[in-house]
């Protein structure tokens, strides 16, 4: 897939850049401004990313990072204070200068029963598939990328998707992670909303790569239809582990972390 023109993508993102103080820019962080990487605790921000989002805070009416990571990990991988963190897939709102964030009361009320349900699954079978739990508070993530055998792997982690859904709790397939959640509904685009209505804004972009980032184009698309927003961009960010939805449903399509950082750019030039 060839990458956008410099006049495209700025042709795109106009909504937006030409009244910034009155548009939102949010995005997904792995896989969208960090590159996707075997252990999601290596995960890296780069440091151009990191200054221009500082700079685009300083000129957007609302700027946010939503992620399936807690939100305080999400600000330490990103390091920009001057914006909103929505972790957990929005359970979590870190609001800028925060030093903790607002927690959805019935998300976190099931904090413990995940945590054990991860922990009675951390067994020698599942560390010699190389499978590695991630503890993110509310939610407990089983990822199986660069195991040495990822499909053994996988059908071990299909079985640990059946027993919490037997226990009660809700699951969630991403790229190569299996996600156990509290079953009290909660998603990016109800992040998005949010932060919208919070902010006040009339434009808003949202750029994401993955299954969990289609909730928040859908939010955009409903708040538009809804009349709370005049206009929306939604950037899909390629790979070739993404949903095809990603790149069908985006009005702007980009290549990779790289692509994303040339939006950044567009999006800090344009402002008038």
């Amino acid at each position: 897939m060839p990458a956008p023109t410099a006049d495209t993508v700025a042709e795109a993102l106009r909504p937006l850049t030409e009244a910034p103080e009155r548009s939102g820019v949010f995005l997904d962080i792995d896989g969208t401004l960090a590159p996707i990487v075997e252990r999601a605790e290596d995960a890296h921000v780069p440091e151009e990313v990191s200054r221009a989002l500082g700079s685009l805070a300083r000129r957007y009416g609302c700027v946010a990072c939503v992620s399936g990571r807690s939100a305080p990990d999400a600000r330490r991988l990103v390091r920009v204070g001057g914006i909103a963190y929505a972790g957990a897939h929005g359970a979590e709102l870190l609001e800028p200068g925060a030093s903790s964030p607002r927690v959805l009361p019935a998300f976190a009320s099931w904090t413990d029963r995940v945590r054990e349900f991860g922990h009675a699954r951390d067994a020698r079978d599942l560390r010699q598939l190389r499978v590695r739990i991630e503890d993110k508070g509310p939610i407990v993530a089983f990822h199986w990328r660069g195991a040495p055998d990822e499909d053994a792997a996988r059908t071990r982690v299909e079985g640990i998707a059946a027993e919490a859904e037997d226990a009660g709790f809700a699951t969630h397939w991403g790229r190569k992670v299996l996600e156990v959640r509290p079953p009290v509904p909660v998603d990016k685009g109800q992040a998005v909303e949010e932060l919208v209505r919070r902010c006040g804004i009339r434009a808003a972009m949202y750029a994401g790569d993955d299954a969990t980032d289609l909730d928040a184009f859908d939010a955009l698309d409903s708040l538009r239809d809804r009349g709370e927003l005049d206009a929306v961009v939604k950037v899909g960010v390629a790979s070739e582990e993404g949903p095809q939805a990603i790149v069908g449903r985006a009005e702007l399509v980009v290549e990779g972390t790289a692509g994303v950082t040339q939006v950044l750019a567009a999006l800090g030039e344009s402002a008038s």
